[in-house]
């Protein structure tokens, strides 16, 4: 009934639960470091093999299916995007969420104390794996697989896994950078924890290595790890690294802060934050204040982008917080955790677009199952979350 015992099975990979499970897993850990849509755009086609892979298979058995009205198959497209916006929440550069409420807390918030990366990792932590939790459960319930065990699609994983071939120079220098770009990330803490906060070897990395220069430096430390040095190639030259980056994302979260930066300067967010204050009272409990803004943040993420959401929503939570006496971090990282959770609409998020687009997933039954995350998930986890994690150690 379980996957763990199946470890010890060479069937591991005929168990459709074991997929379901695995696949999602890896989504999330992927998008954790990586671009939620480039993770759906590479777990897609794999997912879309497999279940080719089971419709040709269960057709020899004499029952033919068509994937489009298939359960399972409808579980794994949801459970792939579901997924990536679940795995984003972890770290600061997940989402472009996280990035543009940590850049907005630093510039309409300068005397609250700063979030460093770590922080932000052990605050989602916990966040991340609740939703993950809750989605695989509710998901195989809704979407089981009429099989437990399908012969074949363990033939079908390793073939492709050998199709890959072995790992590749410039592949092992990306492995590299990235994991001296997290080492350096997370260095902070550890050295914190190892001498203390005001340590001189503390503030001396710091001030050298903030956590904007280390994603730097390993981004330019690809341009120098050769892959032929005879030939003068480099894991990434200058051509692939321009024309690669994708600059209106990067346009878009600097207008985002611009438009913050504004909105703060001009007083409209104090304006609109008196509009929601009169609505929840003027004396507010900062439970309430911070349960408002993420329903508020997840609803309108539903029908927009949730980086547009964050733009308009973030401004308005960390001003009015600050208006009121508040800390402005607990509401600040409760409207980035909610923006992570537009599982219904299509325009939520770009995995979801993906999911809708290629047809495997009837909207009715798209909008039933992410109600219920939704509520379950902003109501029973994201509030809960926030104000217990992230309450506990502002002194909420």
């Amino acid at each position: 009934m379980y996957c763990l015992p199946y470890h010890f099975d060479e069937r591991v990979g005929d168990s459709p639960r074991c997929i379901f499970l695995a696949i999602g897993m890896v989504c999330m850990i992927g998008s954790s470091w990586v671009s939620n849509t480039a993770t759906a755009a590479m777990m897609f086609p794999i997912a879309l093999g497999i279940l080719e892979a089971i419709r040709e298979l269960m057709a020899k058995n004499g029952k033919k299916i068509e994937l489009t009205n298939f359960k399972y198959a409808t579980g794994l497209m949801l459970m792939i995007a579901y997924a990536c916006s679940i795995g984003g929440v972890f770290t600061p550069i997940g989402t472009p969420s996280n990035i543009i409420m940590m850049g907005l807390l630093d510039q309409l918030a300068p005397n609250a104390p700063s979030v460093s990366f770590i922080q932000w990792m052990m605050w989602r932590f916990v966040a991340m794996v609740a939703f993950f939790i809750l989605t695989y459960i509710i998901l195989w319930r809704m979407y089981p697989a009429d099989e437990n065990h399908i012969k074949g699609t363990q033939t079908f994983i390793q073939n492709r896994l050998k199709e890959l071939g072995k790992w590749t120079k410039a592949q092992k220098n990306t492995l590299f950078a990235f994991t001296l770009t997290v080492i350096l990330w997370v260095a902070p803490a550890i050295l914190t924890i190892i001498y203390s906060p005001d340590a001189p070897i503390v503030k001396t990395f710091n001030m050298y290595f903030p956590e904007h220069i280390v994603a730097l430096v390993g981004g330019l430390l690809l341009f120098f790890l050769p892959v032929n040095l005879k030939k003068g190639e480099m894991t990434l030259n200058w051509k692939d690294g321009v024309e690669g980056i994708d600059w209106s994302t990067l346009l878009l979260f600097g207008g985002g802060l611009f438009m913050g930066g504004l909105m703060y300067a001009t007083g409209l967010s104090n304006w609109m934050g008196a509009g929601i204050t009169n609505l929840i009272g003027s004396n507010p409990s900062e439970i309430i204040f911070i349960a408002v803004f993420c329903i508020f943040t997840l609803l309108l993420t539903e029908f927009t982008s949730n980086t547009a959401s964050t733009n308009l929503i973030g401004p308005i939570a960390i001003t009015t917080a600050m208006s009121l006496g508040f800390s402005p971090i607990p509401v600040a990282v409760g409207v980035a955790l909610a923006s992570s959770l537009g599982f219904m609409m299509p325009v939520s998020t770009p995995p979801n677009a993906i999911v809708y687009s290629l047809g495997y997933v009837p909207i009715t039954k798209r909008i039933k199952t992410e109600a219920i995350l939704d509520f379950i998930g902003i109501l029973f986890i994201t509030i809960p979350i926030v104000i217990v994690v992230v309450g506990a150690v502002m002194g909420l």
